[in-house]
């Protein structure tokens, strides 16, 4: 018997359409500069829409509370699959064998919540970056619950090279003896000395765990340092530079492979995301090709050629520049606060966020700073030509942020350049 077509999503309830649709347009007519946001693949939001976010399914493959788990057992092991090969291969020889994959957490904060279940107790220590530092509110901030049941020591950047400062570091962790140790960031320019933070783990005896949620898809393109065979435990989000859904994914040793698994179930969730998981699954395949690389080290090419512009122009640039997706731009000394400029700038079509720069004299809220990313305008396609002109619409927009006819003549602008740049997974008639 043939079924009549169901009602479409505009007509059961046409404001939610619209504002999606509204949406899809803000996306494509925007350049986003958000460094924790990216565009996924028409592909990996078919995966998140998919009829796998009907199926409950607590526990994990072939170790379920549910029957009907067929085809979910088969799209776990798949994500699994293709990420411990993905990743194994940024890993020294040895140590691609003991690589376990978690892909059920819902973001990357569970993910981290998930570490300090897995190893530690209320009161422990843990230390990470601090926040206005460019740490992440998980890795032991007082506003988190990670800083409210666990005793956090942070630590910091040099104030001559706004880089961290791996002496205060041992310091600090031969003073406290971290059961964890952080090594992770949200808001940080420079790669991360992996290595180094293993010796400082290994001499105080702590869990090292490396954040690599804003790297992933750095790291899995070869242009960043990789914690793999070098940290005990991993966490990530999905998407950022990894261009997939938003999920979370934990990779450990072997060894804590049980620990992991029991602290994100039934420790902190019920059943997984299985369209997510699926996603994550497409997003991995996506990863291992030629064509990702590529997108990759135009990422970092054209953070650092956005920086040496914005520098040019008389921009101050925290570390004087970036070794991976994002910069933050210091704008004491252009007569405008972060929150402003960000605020302008989006009037104007280029949609960052304020932050705070290392040693700030701001509040958090009005802080003095702009931060930067490159990951979702790469996946557009744009270049060094389009930073260049990025660049200067940066510098207009800052030095005519009280001027709504400026900014709106950008704005056209904008849009003319993002046109002949169409993103990846948007429908634009």
């Amino acid at each position: 018997m043939l079924r009549s077509p169901e009602p479409s999503l505009v007509d059961i309830d046409p404001e939610i359409a619209k504002l999606i649709d509204d949406e899809n347009v803000r996306e494509h007519e925007t350049m986003r500069l958000i460094a924790s946001e990216n565009y996924a693949s028409r592909a990996v939001m078919e995966a998140t829409g998919s009829c796998l976010s009907n199926k409950y399914s607590e526990g994990y493959a072939k170790k379920r509370y549910y029957e009907g788990q067929q085809v979910i057992d088969q799209v776990e092991e798949l994500a699994s699959s293709r990420l411990r090969a993905l990743f194994a291969s940024t890993a020294s020889v040895g140590a691609a064998d003991d690589i376990h994959v978690n892909v059920q957490p819902y973001s990357g904060s569970p993910a981290n919540l998930a570490v300090y279940l897995a190893f530690m107790q209320p009161g422990d220590v843990v230390m990470g970056l601090g926040l206005a530092a460019g740490g992440h509110l998980t890795h032991g901030h007082n506003v988190s619950i990670t800083g409210r049941y666990f005793k956090s020591i942070p630590y910091g950047v040099s104030p001559t090279t706004l880089r961290i400062d791996m002496d205060e570091v041992r310091d600090l962790a031969r003073q406290h003896r971290p059961k964890v140790l952080w090594a992770g960031t949200t808001a940080y320019p420079r790669t991360i000395d992996y290595a180094a933070f293993r010796s400082i783990a290994d001499e105080v005896g702590a869990v090292l765990a490396a954040d690599m949620a804003h790297i992933s898809g750095l790291v899995a393109a070869g242009v960043h340092p990789s914690p793999f065979g070098i940290a005990d435990v991993i966490t990530s989000t999905t998407h950022k530079t990894f261009r997939g859904p938003r999920g979370g994914m934990i990779f450990s040793k072997k060894m804590h492979a049980t620990a992991i698994d029991k602290a994100v179930f039934p420790g902190l969730q019920g059943g997984p995301h299985n369209n997510t998981t699926a996603a994550i699954a497409v997003a991995a395949h996506e990863a291992a090709t030629p064509a990702f690389r590529a997108y990759a080290r135009q990422v970092v090419d054209n953070a650092r050629a956005l920086a040496e512009e914005l520098v040019a122009l008389g921009f101050l640039v925290t570390t004087g520049g970036t070794d991976n997706h994002l910069l933050l731009i210091d704008l004491t000394n252009k007569d405008i606060a972060g929150k402003p400029a960000a605020q302008a700038l989006d009037r104007a079509g280029i949609v960052a966020n304020y932050n705070a720069v290392p040693f700030d004299k701001r509040k958090p809220f009005d802080p003095s700073g702009l931060r930067i990313g490159t990951a979702a305008i790469t996946s557009r396609g744009m270049k060094q030509k389009e930073i260049q002109i990025l660049a200067r619409w940066i510098d207009r927009v800052v030095r005519h942020a009280d001027s709504e006819s400026e900014l709106a003549r950008i704005a056209k602008e904008v849009k003319e350049l993002c046109d002949a740049f169409p993103a990846p997974g948007l429908r634009i008639s």
